[in-house]
């Protein structure tokens, strides 16, 4: 099996290699960075995951998972020792997947590593195998959204979506109508128990896709907010 390629940026150089030994004993393939600039320069097209610091000189995290950005939807797992909510939502803003505050443990780090690359692995395409005559496709509304990775196209432009946003849009699709709360969408989608702070950051990633997938994020025709209750997919303009 082929070595999964992790970047670690994170301008502390005891928290890199602790964070690289623990990772090379799961058989992963760790590139360090000690700085955005540089995680930027080593980033590769294979690389299935970046661990990145916030607090780092020069160029911040949230900077440099904006550049990551524009190049690529890799999973993003942010390090830092700011652990306010604030903080968070400005990560998952910029385009991060998940937040792990320091301290943390090891465990608690491998597990969320293991799940971004599982999510990220699947939804992108890698092994697929359909049955014969299954439509590969869902079509509603002037979205065309693959079943089994992350392409996006809407009124025949396709989008650049992340994978935790590619994972919300299909779910919603696929159930078309039918309204999930933010806890249903969690759970669904992160696999992780639910808590009342997790509902901002299910907020943040429905306004992110709202402004990808949207005409008028403000006034969306797709993703519908039903208060107190949730979100679901719809077209008041069909």
């Amino acid at each position: 099996m082929t070595e999964k390629k992790i970047m670690v940026i994170e301008d502390d150089e005891d928290i890199r290699e602790g964070v690289r030994i623990l990772l090379e004993s799961e058989q992963y393939f760790v590139i360090e960075a000690e700085n955005g600039a540089q995680g930027l320069e080593l980033l590769e097209p294979d690389t299935a995951l970046i661990i990145l610091d916030i607090m780092m000189p020069g160029m911040s995290g949230i900077r440099t998972c904006e550049e990551i950005r524009k190049i690529s939807n890799v999973p993003i797992l942010f390090l830092t020792a700011k652990a306010q909510e604030s903080d968070k939502l400005l990560g998952l803003m910029a385009g991060g997947d998940d937040y792990l505050p320091k301290p943390f443990s090891y465990a608690e780090l491998l597990g969320r590593v293991k799940a971004l690359i599982r999510r990220y692995t699947v939804y992108m395409g890698s092994s697929v195998v359909t049955e014969e005559g299954q439509e590969e496709y869902i079509e509603q509304s002037g979205i065309r959204i693959s079943k089994f990775f992350n392409e996006v196209f809407v009124d025949g432009e396709e989008k650049e979506l992340s994978n935790i946003e590619y994972q919300m849009l299909l779910l919603l699709m696929r159930h078309k109508g039918k309204t999930f709360s933010a806890q249903n969408l969690y759970e669904s989608i992160w696999n992780e128990p639910y808590f009342y702070s997790c509902n901002s950051t299910v907020m943040v990633h429905i306004r992110n896709l709202r402004m990808k997938i949207e005409k008028d994020p403000k006034n969306p025709r797709y993703i519908r907010t039903l208060w107190g209750k949730g979100y679901r997919f719809e077209d008041h303009c069909s």
